[in-house]
């Protein structure tokens, strides 16, 4: 009996303990678009983790991506950040933008949060819409 309490005792404080601060964070996706265009071969995929937390103030970014873009949609993302900088009670969320030359072509127009609280975190899918 002891035997089970113990192992039922370890078990939950195993479950409780903290990811170690040297891991690094990872955020996984795709972006896509609806239009039908080929992209010139000069674009390039920008994406970001922001804290979101804050109206009034400028989102923080915990990581981003950017270079050009190689094959058709769906354009795969892969995100590193450092988890020391996550807040208890913050929102995070993943943008997208595609640029030509400098010159804003495709943007997310939408939130995609993300809860950087869980261990296995779901791809995000980012749709891009055209910047008017």
């Amino acid at each position: 009996m002891k035997g089970i309490l113990l192992a039922l005792m370890t078990t939950a404080l195993a479950a409780c303990a903290h990811v170690p601060d040297n891991v690094p964070g990872t955020v996984d996706g795709e972006v896509f678009y609806l239009q039908r265009m080929a992209l010139p071969p000069a674009a390039t995929l920008k994406v970001s983790l922001q804290d979101v937390s804050l109206a009034d103030a400028p989102a923080q970014v915990l990581a981003s991506q950017s270079g050009p873009i190689k094959g058709q949609v769906p354009l795969p993302f892969h995100l590193t950040y450092d988890q020391k900088q996550v807040q208890p009670g913050h929102t995070y969320a993943v943008s997208a933008r595609i640029e030509v030359d400098g010159k804003l072509l495709l943007i997310s127009t939408e939130r995609y949060t993300v809860d950087l609280t869980l261990d296995e975190k779901p791809p995000v899918k980012i749709r891009l819409s055209p910047a008017h």
